[in-house]
């Protein structure tokens, strides 16, 4: 086991292929919460995930509070902008989930707000724009969180 990596809402296919390489790579299983911007045999995603997508360890819910139910005794941490701590403020885990937002609104206040001292950001310039891709958001703090592990059977 290592990292869990939680998209909730994606929007974008080819986002989702990137993350489920990256996945795949770090050992990372990817948890994907619906509704889905699109179908999971769109070639746009199956393109960003060439061939490594057939060893994806994946999951599907039909809700954030059906994962949440389902590994209620596990640590969240989840990504966003609003965030006081940076994503390097905290001591990951084997076994942690890593939660982003949708590309188009990132992640819904109630979820935010359920845990504020585990909101953790990747730090920006302000701009007008609104954040950094969200494959390149998640490749950030996957690897900080395997740095912080010692990059678990990783070579």
């Amino acid at each position: 086991m290592s990292l869990n990596i939680v998209l909730f809402q994606p929007e974008i296919p080819q986002n989702t292929g990137n993350i489920g390489r990256t996945c795949v790579l770090t050992n990372s299983k990817l948890h994907l919460i619906k509704p889905l911007g699109f179908s999971l045999e769109e070639k746009h995603l199956r393109r960003a995930g060439m061939d490594y997508w057939k060893h994806l360890d994946i999951s599907i819910y039909d809700s954030f509070d059906e994962l949440k139910n389902k590994y209620k005794n596990s640590n969240f941490y989840f990504s966003t902008t609003h965030a006081k701590k940076y994503y390097t403020d905290v001591q990951f885990k084997d076994g942690d989930f890593i939660v982003f937002g949708k590309e188009s609104a990132g992640l819904p206040d109630d979820i935010r707000e359920s845990e504020p001292n585990n909101c953790i950001k990747v730090p920006m310039i302000s701009t007008t724009t609104r954040s950094l891709n969200l494959s390149n958001s998640v490749a950030i703090v996957v690897y900080e969180a395997l740095r912080q592990m010692n990059f678990p059977n990783m070579r």
